[in-house]
């Protein structure tokens, strides 16, 4: 498995990709359930330090800056198909 973009994620990167690989193999590919909710929680903690890493280090302004900037792009890219 990758590392992480912020080292300091790596462990908890390394436990939900862990979680999730094992419910895809065992559970989707199988035809059973179609959401991991099993590894929600470890999403979310591997989501919330991400953010804290990009924060530290003034990376989320800029992520805010591209959205800003491609917000017309996301609404025809992402808007209903025609």
């Amino acid at each position: 498995m990758s590392a992480s973009l912020a080292p300091e994620c790596n462990e908890v990167k390394e436990r939900y990709d862990t979680c999730f690989l094992k419910w895809y193999s065992e559970k989707y590919l199988r035809g059973g359930e179609k959401d991991s909710k099993e590894c929600a929680g470890l999403f979310n903690q591997y989501q919330k330090c991400l953010h804290s890493a990009l924060k530290e280090r003034g990376i989320d302004k800029l992520l805010e800056e591209a959205r800003e900037d491609n917000k017309e792009n996301d609404v025809r890219l992402m808007g209903p198909k025609k």
